[in-house]
């Protein structure tokens, strides 16, 4: 029997130092379960949702999984569990955060799992490294580009980040 291979992109971000540390375990840890393709590059970028708290690294990653939608979240919540990630508030310090931004072309609106991931169109954070990834990539479920909703958004919080701290 062939197994089903979906194309996913997958968000990693933390503002817990060391960040830089952070993002290279969660790599890590990502490579045991699923084959990565291309990673972006890592982006500095202002805290979203709470100010006043340290400054996030995010990166995207393309990578394909067999996994199902619900059985790779449990997966991607095992590693944050591992790497130490502690439930704080809404929006709050985290040592890793790992999002499914998009799997393949499905659409998926559950209490648990929103793919594409339900704020991607609003976050410029994580629309910049996935354009950069792949900037043709199209919304599941509607004829836009990531691209052009990129383009509606202030990215000026967002830079390369520059490898100097974290």
């Amino acid at each position: 029997m062939i197994k089903k291979v979906f194309p996913v992109y997958v968000s990693l971000g933390t503002n817990i130092e060391p960040r830089h540390n952070h993002l290279r375990e969660a790599l890590r840890n990502l490579r045991a379960i699923v084959n990565i393709h291309r990673s972006s590059s890592i982006y500095e970028t202002e805290p979203w949702g709470y100010a006043d708290q340290p400054r996030f690294l995010n990166q995207v990653v393309e990578c394909d999984t067999d996994f199902e939608p619900f059985g790779f979240l449990k997966l991607l919540k095992e590693i944050e569990d591992k790497m130490g990630r502690m439930e704080t508030f809404r929006y709050g310090p985290r040592v890793i955060d790992l999002d499914i931004l998009i799997y393949g072309n499905l659409v998926i609106s559950d209490r648990v799992l929103s793919i594409p991931h339900a704020s991607l169109k609003e976050r410029a954070f994580v629309l910049v490294p996935l354009v950069e990834l792949n900037p043709d990539l199209v919304f599941p479920g509607e004829d836009v580009r990531m691209s052009e909703y990129l383009e509606k958004l202030d990215r000026s919080s967002v830079t390369t980040w520059e490898g100097k701290h974290g």
